[in-house]
């Protein structure tokens, strides 16, 4: 399976030890490691090549981002070990480890352990202005609708969402900068977002021309609740500047991954790197406000690395019983 690195590796010229994590620790642990994320202009993009960076620059190992498409895809790669973390959505998740993943359909992903909550995705559809778009409702039939990139969350439960709510479409894949230099020039008439907020391709298209932002109806909501692994959610109205009130949305929860044989050390250190401090996290992206200790519940589907499942007991207090553990 292939993937582009876009994010250069931040590299030290020895491993430094840390006053939390000395050198007789680090027996079994990874020289380099990668980051599974998704196409670039989208939340896990950013998100994940920033604390990529940080824990590189933390522990003294190389390390970096990589574009994959998306959550599907991450379970995939961190599943067989092609990358050592990824970003995934609980949704596809579950769907993973049922072995219902297209990537592979019939293989039961169980070697991609939960690390960390990230935040909340919701779902939201952006149009131009100038389409007169207001609503679903308003999509007229046969509308050219990019999903992102194949396998993405979006692209997985977005189209359903949508022929839930009546919609007929013309399906589009591609990754968000892509979809949103095509919704500019006429190529497209939606794009379905499912990405943390605010999504930096929204954000430039802002700059560069006026767009609408959809809401979902509450009669909407309910059905695509009522249908899906969602939950309801507003999109708050200081997000956007096109926003003059808060978006009716749903949304679904991501986790960061990690394959389940690094070490457990590793895991804990790259762990408490990354909950101890969330300022940091939130300097790398605004939607890191809700990585927090106390959202380790989140996590429905998956088993715990045996390093974040002991991070978050001994430092946040978690009930994680021994049967979610990974080798527990």
């Amino acid at each position: 399976m292939t993937f582009t690195r876009i994010a250069a590796l931040a590299a030290t010229t020895a491993l430094t030890a840390t006053a939390a994590f000395a050198q007789d620790d680090r027996a079994g642990w990874p020289s380099s490691f990668t980051v599974g994320t998704a196409s670039q202009g989208g939340t896990f993009f950013v998100y994940g090549a920033g604390w990529a960076n940080l824990v590189a620059d933390e522990l003294g190992i190389s390390g970096g981002a990589e574009v994959t498409g998306g959550p599907m895809q991450n379970m995939s790669l961190v599943h067989t070990g092609e990358a050592q973390f990824g970003l995934t959505t609980m949704g596809p998740a579950a769907e993973s480890l049922a072995g219902t993943n297209p990537i592979a359909p019939g293989l039961q992903m169980t070697n991609a352990c939960a690390m960390f909550p990230m935040y909340q995705t919701p779902f939201s559809v952006t149009v131009l202005s100038s389409t007169g778009i207001e609503d679903i409702a308003d999509i007229p039939a046969g509308a050219r609708i990019g999903f992102g990139p194949a396998g993405s969350s979006s692209d997985t439960y977005f189209p359903l969402m949508l022929e839930a709510l009546g919609v007929e479409f013309e399906r589009r894949n591609g990754g968000w900068d892509d979809l949103g230099g095509q919704l500019q020039d006429g190529l497209l008439d939606v794009i379905a977002f499912a990405a943390g907020v605010p999504i930096p391709t929204v954000s430039q298209l802002e700059v560069q021309t006026d767009v609408n932002i959809i809401e979902f109806t509450e009669e909407e909501q309910a059905t695509i609740i009522a249908q899906f692994p969602v939950a309801a959610f507003d999109i708050p109205v200081e997000t956007y500047s096109t926003l003059t009130a808060p978006a009716r949305s749903v949304a679904m929860w991501n986790f960061a991954i990690a394959n389940c044989d690094l070490p457990e050390s590793f895991v804990y250190a790259v762990t408490d790197i990354i909950m101890s401090d969330n300022a940091r996290m939130v300097n790398i992206h605004s939607s890191a406000s809700e990585t927090l200790p106390e959202h380790w519940d989140k996590n429905t589907s998956l088993m715990w690395h045996p390093g974040a499942a002991r991070w978050f007991i001994e430092n946040a207090g978690a009930e994680i019983g021994a049967d979610m553990i990974h080798g527990g």
